[in-house]
């Protein structure tokens, strides 16, 4: 088995040795997987997805992730034939028309002083609503579990879309919503206050009232997994 590695490989390279895998360059033909080790490997399969599927590597693990400790198990189940292939969105953010960045997990929007109450608009596959909060998320599938899930939002698979998940809502009555990414979102910032902006875990500055974030599908990244449980 011949995998590349992104980001951190302190800690893989021995479980490679253990499950009989060689790293290889990523122009290698015969290239198996890819290992996006930690966040700065997993935000760059954002900027540059590879073109064989890969395997993201994260302490915690998650519903599309493996955690470190169960890297040997799932890279034998690899080897094995025993993993299957999804393909998930990668997305990215305009303001005002200017490229922000790109991301694999989440758009975060969130006030930048403590215990203060923002005002959102979200339109995209076509409904508009506002929300009262601290913050608001939009994740993908893979994002799905994290902060959106401790907002409140649901876990996604694979297919199911992108997530929009109110942070700490003035109203107890905020909707969660899942929208196709195809569709394209479209963010603003309704009332006064510093509001900052993070993608992946990221801070790309502050937005201000009036300012239009465009969130849009861009490419796809295909993720191979070994979870068998159901969710």
């Amino acid at each position: 088995m011949n995998v590349g590695v992104r980001g951190d490989d302190t800690d893989v390279r021995g479980v490679l040795d253990a499950v009989d895998a060689a790293v290889a360059p990523e122009d290698d033909d015969a290239l198996d997987a890819v290992l996006a080790v930690g966040e700065a490997g997993l935000r760059s399969i954002a900027t540059d997805p590879p073109e064989v599927p890969v395997l993201p590597v994260i302490d915690g693990g998650g519903r599309h992730v493996v955690d470190r400790s169960a890297l040997c198990d799932s890279l034998a189940a690899v080897d094995a034939g025993e993993g299957h292939i999804d393909t998930h969105p990668v997305l990215r953010v305009r303001r005002d028309g200017t490229i922000v960045g790109r991301l694999l997990r989440d758009v975060v929007l969130v006030t930048a002083t403590p215990a203060s109450i923002s005002e959102y608009a979200v339109a995209g596959d076509g409904t508009a609503t506002s929300v009262r909060a601290d913050g608001i998320v939009v994740a993908t599938p893979i994002g799905s579990d994290g902060y959106a899930a401790a907002a409140g939002g649901p876990v996604l698979d694979a297919t199911t879309g992108v997530v929009v998940v109110p942070v700490a809502p003035f109203s107890t009555g905020a909707d969660t919503t899942v929208v196709d990414p195809d569709t394209g979102l479209a963010l603003s910032v309704v009332r006064d206050g510093e509001i900052a902006l993070f993608l992946d875990g990221v801070r790309h500055g502050s937005v201000g009232v009036g300012a239009d974030l465009r969130i849009e599908r861009v490419d796809s990244v295909a993720l191979v997994s070994t979870r068998t449980e159901n969710f």
